[in-house]
């Protein structure tokens, strides 16, 4: 059984559906056993002078209900979890209480609406996974139980990370993990104006690398394979061609996980902001559940 060493999780919701949603996921995750969890509510209204008192008493009434309902369901796994109405602009507020109480995972609802919304993630969560130090589990569609999992690995430092990150947790009966490695096609240059034995030889080097790159993605592969094993999960390992992000995603949609775990950044010299273009792709556009680890 995974035991948690200083393993503490922050739980952010607003009391939306997504929000909540957020709070049910967190009690179904196979966190490791003697996890520490805390929840935070934002208040971050502007208090003017303009605002009426009766105003301000119902934000606190809906703030402190918001809390209540939360501690409710936490309880139900965690009795002693306690959730908290802190103040400041929203993302700041969370990234800081994680970071203050040590969180080694932040959870929080996708805030998407509708059948094409549902794609596409809110403000705050894009913001928290951006800036947040270890880890984040972005919950979307259903919050049953996890028992299947799919991995990016490239075998960058933040895919390794992600990969420590999955054998921490408790593997549930059953769990198993689909390790998806996506190679980018490369493209020769036009080598057309090249006599055919220049051609020959540029194309027999081409090949001997492919064949020497391949095989050091199947020892990787291998590796992380094991290290899952050995943490209990069961495991495949499927190695695709094409366009990452496009080849990650059919992966995730054909192995049926219901929770994708990605590395922040990866080997691609595309990056975006404190995100990589394949994790930050991934929380806009999968359908299930994503955790992100730094």
């Amino acid at each position: 059984m995974a035991k948690a060493r200083g393993f503490t999780i922050l739980i952010a919701t607003d009391g939306s559906e997504e929000g909540t949603a957020a709070v049910k996921g967190a009690t179904t995750f196979p966190w490791p056993a003697g996890v520490r969890v805390r929840g935070v509510v934002v208040r971050s209204h502007v208090i003017t002078s303009e605002v009426p008192e009766f105003v301000l008493a119902d934000i606190e009434r809906s703030l402190a209900g918001v809390a209540t309902d939360a501690k409710k369901i936490l309880a139900r796994r965690w009795p002693d979890a306690e959730v908290r109405v802190i103040d400041g602009p929203t993302v700041d507020a969370i990234v800081g209480h994680a970071d203050s109480g040590g969180a080694s995972v932040i959870v929080l609802g996708s805030r998407g609406h509708g059948p094409i919304a549902r794609l596409l993630l809110g403000s705050t969560s894009l913001g928290v996974v951006r800036r947040m130090k270890h880890a984040a589990l972005v919950v979307r569609g259903s919050t049953r139980a996890v028992t299947r999992v799919a991995l990016g690995f490239d075998g960058s430092p933040c895919a390794r990370h992600a990969l420590d990150r999955l054998t921490g947790l408790q593997a549930p009966k059953g769990g198993r993990v689909t390790i998806v490695r996506v190679l980018e096609q490369t493209r020769m240059p036009s080598l057309a104006a090249l006599p055919s034995s220049a051609r020959n030889v540029i194309a027999a080097q081409a090949t001997a690398a492919g064949a020497v790159e391949e095989k050091r993605v199947a020892r990787e592969n291998d590796a992380a394979a094991a290290t899952l094993r050995r943490a209990g999960w069961k495991v495949d390992v499927t190695v695709r061609k094409g366009a990452p992000l496009h080849e990650l995603l059919a992966a995730t949609e054909r192995a049926r996980a219901q929770l994708l775990v990605v590395g922040a950044r990866g080997h691609s010299a595309l990056e975006r902001l404190l995100l990589g273009s394949v994790a930050e792709g991934a929380l806009h556009r999968c359908p299930v559940s994503v955790m992100v680890v730094r």
